[in-house]
């Protein structure tokens, strides 16, 4: 079935509400030392500015969502610009921490709207063809560029404006995107009755608790395992998690359908391989510049270029992943970039404290590559899997599969790599991430050899 073609103007719109969730995720990075000497916190207070965006955007993307399935993508779309532009414009005037702290909150939420009802919007317009490859990665390039060079940005607004910078860039930005929308993107149908009992139904408020207790306390606990594990959030995962099957199993429009996963094993794999691969990336990522920084002794500076082929290769290569879906499907690209991503992880071992910068790049290259291939791969497979009336849940999950590979991957540094930091260290990390790889290269060849066989 050939994919239909999505107006560009339609997916540059899109593109740009996307955007913003991975560059105010990463701009903060530089920003933290700036706020703690603003507002007199340490390192471990101000860390929660970015655990508290990942917590709430785990939760926000599902949910945002969902409303936009059930009330249109359009409205969710730019009510979560509007959001965006609030908290960019409230944060510079926070009279203390738990105010920079609670917009961040809120930003995570409005950022969370864009790509599960940006995906929804391109759903309207392509139908269940084939994926629309030419769509699809240019949002793959707009979120994969905007991450990689969040740093340079903020770095760049920290220094001749402040910390105030990185939330107050966020005002043109959201302002110039909501007009382009109420202009280019095509209006919702009329909106559900909103009735108290109808919102209720169509929400689902008790799943919605359920699963955000269950992710919530699950990330807690990773988030802290490194260093003081809170083992008591683990039953409280347990029971809130069986709770939220036994709930969803009966409720009438459940926030989380477990019975569509369980008849939709395409989706619940993409949303597995999705973490899995997040997992192993953001092991390299987040490992080989503390690596380079605390082993080898470069400066941040120094160390943020020589990752910089992690970042940018897979904005390169995605336009050659993009070409690849349309003419064979997403399970060839998944299977190339799963072999990529496990050579790059072998590489890995090769890296000790002798390694020359070349050799450094040449490692970083081979990792960064596979990076555009899994990205596009995952996005064409997610929307080949995802049911048309629940795209924006299924977009929403995806991405907080992603946060959860991310926090799995610093839970991962945190035990094996900052107690040691040397080569050794970072083989360990290698080794482990190494081997999930192995399992993902085993996962895409035999979907590829049944895709084939149906065939």
């Amino acid at each position: 079935m050939n994919a239909v073609a999505v107006p560009r103007r339609y997916v540059a719109v899109i593109a740009l509400g996307t955007l913003l969730n991975p560059l105010n995720s990463s701009m903060i990075a530089v920003a933290l030392v700036d706020l703690e000497h603003a507002f007199g916190v340490g390192f471990g207070t101000a860390s929660w500015l970015v655990s508290g965006f990942y917590l709430a955007a785990c939760v926000g993307q599902p949910l945002m969502g969902r409303i936009a399935d059930r009330f249109g993508p359009r409205r969710v779309y730019v009510a979560g610009l509007v959001i965006v532009c609030l908290a960019g414009a409230a944060a510079p005037f926070a009279p203390g921490f738990t105010v920079v702290l609670l917009c961040r909150i809120v930003q995570a939420v409005g950022t969370s709207a864009a790509f599960p009802a940006g995906l929804s919007l391109i759903r309207r317009v392509a139908g269940s063809a084939a994926p629309p490859s030419g769509a699809l990665g240019t949002i793959a390039v707009a979120n994969s560029a905007s991450a990689a060079f969040g740093p340079v940005l903020g770095g760049f607004l920290v220094a001749f404006v402040g910390w105030q910078g990185i939330f107050l860039v966020n005002v043109p930005l959201t302002l110039v995107t909501l007009v382009l929308a109420l202009r280019v993107l095509p209006a919702d149908g009329p909106a559900p009755a909103r009735t108290e009992a109808g919102l209720v139904r169509l929400l689902d408020p008790l799943g919605i608790v359920l699963f955000s207790g269950t992710l919530i306390s699950l990330l807690a606990f990773l988030l802290a395992l490194p260093d003081r594990p809170l083992w008591i959030l683990l039953p409280v995962t347990a029971v809130a998690g069986v709770l939220l099957v036994l709930w969803e199993r009966r409720a009438p429009t459940p926030f989380l359908d477990v019975r569509g996963f369980v008849r939709s094993p395409a989706l619940t794999g993409v949303l597995g391989q999705q973490a899995a691969i997040q997992f192993v990336f953001y092991g390299v990522f987040y490992g080989l510049p503390l690596w380079l920084e605390q082993v080898r002794g470069y400066p941040t500076e120094q160390a943020g270029l020589l990752m910089l082929p992690v970042a940018a290769l897979g904005v390169l290569v995605t336009p050659v992943a993009a070409r690849l879906v349309t003419r064979f499907g997403p399970r060839l690209p998944l299977l190339l970039g799963s072999i990529g991503l496990l050579a790059g992880t072998l590489l890995l071992l090769t890296l000790d404290d002798a390694t020359s910068v070349a050799g450094i790049v040449a490692v970083a290259a081979v990792i960064g590559l596979p990076n555009g291939l899994n990205n596009m791969g995952l996005q064409a497979a997610l929307y080949t899997a995802a049911p048309p009336d629940a795209t924006g849940v299924a977009a929403g999950l995806f991405q907080t599969a992603r946060y959860v590979g991310a926090i799995l991957s610093t839970a991962l540094i945190g035990l094996l790599l900052s107690p040691d930091l040397s080569a050794r260290g970072l083989h360990r990390v290698a080794v482990v991430i190494a081997a999930l790889a192995v399992l993902l290269v085993v996962a895409a060849f035999v979907t590829s050899r049944r895709r084939a066989s149906t065939a």
